[in-house]
């Protein structure tokens, strides 16, 4: 599959883009159910709202032609048509109540489906979709997009069924009292109707271009405020500044010509409006004095004008909010649609207990539109050693533990943990047996201990505390301010990137896995943190199968083996002080490393 990288995954926006405004609100009512439930009562009681908006017109016929017509007032009459019409009013406000409670909470349980859904979907999608689109877009389309479905669902979807049902019932009682006005009104509207279409496809087409220019918009914006460190540090604020002035500047513009758009639409429904009112009164006029139309019809027939007006009116405000929310759909379903080309097997196969083996069958692999980065790794590691994976910046070492953690799947061959394909493996199973720390030891906004819970949920403080003390950092929690209570900030930046390092070490610790993977997690630490960091790590991996990534070789002199990997290549394998004692790639890597530590 191809990757955009406009902030889309190319080929299932494609898709999602060609589908139409009809198919597209169908498609998003199929993958959430909870839309359809209770939904034929909720019609029901929106037909019923609409029926006794038609007993005012007919009151008011029946009040003027039979209760007044005559040389003395039929007052029972009029009581009668006025009390019916009271009781029509009291009967359509409780159906309109019930109408919009029942289809606000149909429509909140649809949506949270649907928001859920795409949340998850998110995180199954695989490291290259995720790289593929911006974070703060990919986030949009959890949230924005899915509240334009909301103001849709709660507010124009009620109107479209409550004005459809309307302008039946007003067509029908209008055909009965005169044919002629009927005709007339519809001539009216007809240029409207047939330009209503021209107008959904334009403004389609609008709306579409502002749900992807919000989406930028918020991807600029997060960028800029989650590296603001950076941003000061090189002094580009200003840089910055426009660069998100120009995001917001292209949503505001898009905004407002699809704003236009929908005025343009509106201020039409609105002139053809008055036109078909004056045009029923002056022919309405004509045919009441040639005794065609009596005054009580032509009275009521211009309520029901105005019953069938106010839909069309509203039709054109719906118009604007349906193509806003059909935009929205479309890019939550580029998410919901997109397939998971690294997912969860099913059924899928458990790893065999005890430590565990890995295997490289004939892997490569490249990225998308890219050279291979890993070519024709062949290999094994025997159960419980600790393997370090050394090489030149590019060199493939990342890719090589993003797919022995299954975060992507080779372009040819296979992965093999304890004899099974990594392919098979359940992600119950391998999550909980293989656990990876990454260069960077994300940390949640939450206490260490909470952190630290995320390897082990339901561990107790003193659990807590103790891992600290058996990986050899006890002093070190203990000189927290609140100890393993110390709140670490959005992303742990309250701690410093070593700290936050020996917390992620920590929740790998507690994880208790079979295979611990750690991609260069000494990278980016001071040289006291690192001596720190390393007698951790060396109690982590003490007793299982460890592959760690290294950027510093002093990771590679206290390995069991060494695994030396240059463009793409794995051209050395050995202990350190074999592959050292020998030219190679791996002794120059080492002697330059050793001159950069003096």
């Amino acid at each position: 599959m191809s990757i955009a990288t406009t902030g889309r995954v190319s080929g299932v926006d494609a898709g999602a883009q060609q589908r139409g405004a009809g198919a597209t609100l169908l498609h998003g009512i199929r993958l959430a159910p909870e839309f359809r439930e209770g939904l034929v009562g909720t019609l029901l009681l929106a037909l019923l709202a609409t029926a006794g908006r038609v007993v005012v017109p007919v009151a008011v016929q029946q009040t003027i032609d039979q209760g007044l017509s005559g040389p003395t007032p039929d007052t029972a009459l009029v009581r009668r048509a006025v009390l019916l019409a009271g009781v029509a009013v009291l009967v359509t406000a409780f159906a309109s109540y019930r109408m919009n409670v029942r289809l606000y909470r149909t429509t909140e349980n649809g949506l949270a489906a649907l928001r859920i859904s795409a949340f998850r979907r998110v995180h199954d999608l695989s490291v290259l979709h995720q790289a593929a689109e911006r974070r703060g877009s990919l986030v949009s389309r959890v949230t924005g997009d899915v509240d334009t479905i909301s103001t849709f669902m709660q507010w124009g979807g009620l109107l479209i069924v409550v004005s459809v049902a309307q302008m039946l019932l007003a067509t029908g009682l209008m055909l009965f009292w005169s044919w002629q006005l009927t005709l007339l009104v519809y001539a009216c509207f007809l240029p409207l109707f047939l330009a209503v279409r021209h107008l959904q496809e334009r403004l389609q087409a609008a709306y579409r271009v502002v749900r992807e220019r919000v989406g930028a918009m918020l991807g600029a914006v997060a960028e800029s405020v989650v590296g603001a460190p950076v941003i000061r540090a090189h002094a580009v604020e200003e840089r910055t500044a426009v660069r998100v002035d120009e995001a917001v500047d292209l949503a505001k513009t898009a905004q407002v010509r699809a704003q236009t758009l929908a005025a343009v639409t509106f201020s039409a429904g609105e002139l053809t409006a008055a036109l078909a009112n004056a045009a029923v009164v002056v022919v309405g006029v004509l045919l009441g004095v040639g005794g065609h139309i009596t005054p009580g019809r032509l009275v009521g027939f211009l309520f029901l004008v105005t019953l069938f007006v106010q839909p069309v009116q509203i039709a054109t405000e719906v118009l604007n909010e349906a193509q806003n929310a059909v935009a929205g759909m479309r890019r939550v379903l580029g998410v919901l649609d997109t397939p998971t080309d690294v997912g969860d097997p099913e059924p899928g196969r458990p790893l065999p207990p005890g430590p565990v083996s890995v295997a490289f069958s004939h892997v490569s692999f490249a990225y998308p539109g890219g050279p291979e980065v890993l070519r024709d790794v062949d290999l094994s590691i025997a159960p419980q050693t600790r393997v370090a994976v050394v090489g030149e910046t590019g060199s493939g070492k990342t890719t090589f533990a993003k797919l022995l953690t299954r975060l992507m799947d080779p372009t040819r061959g296979q992965v093999l943990l304890s004899g099974v394909p990594l392919a098979e493996v359940a992600f119950g199973s391998l999550r909980s047996r293989v656990v990876m720390v990454p260069q960077d030891g994300f940390l949640f906004d939450a206490t260490v201990a909470d952190n630290v819970r995320y390897g082990r949920p339901g561990l107790s403080d003193a659990g807590v505390d103790l891992a600290f003390a058996e990986l050899g950092l006890g002093d070190w929690l203990a000189g927290l301010p609140l100890g393993a209570a110390t709140p670490v900030g959005e992303r742990g930046e309250s701690l410093s990137v070593g700290e936050r390092q020996l917390v992620a070490v920590a929740r790998a610790f507690v994880a208790d896995p079979d295979l611990l993977v750690l991609d260069e997690a000494t990278s980016a630490v001071d040289p006291a943190t690192e001596v720190r960091l390393q007698r951790a790590l060396d109690s982590l991996s003490r007793g299982r199968t460890s592959i760690a990534i290294a950027h510093r070789l002093s990771t590679a002199e206290a390995a069991d083996e060494v695994l030396v990997v240059d463009r793409g290549v794995v051209v050395q394998r050995g202990s350190h002080a074999d592959l050292v004692a020998v030219p190679g790639v791996y002794a120059s890597l080492h002697a330059s490393w050793r001159a950069q530590s003096r």
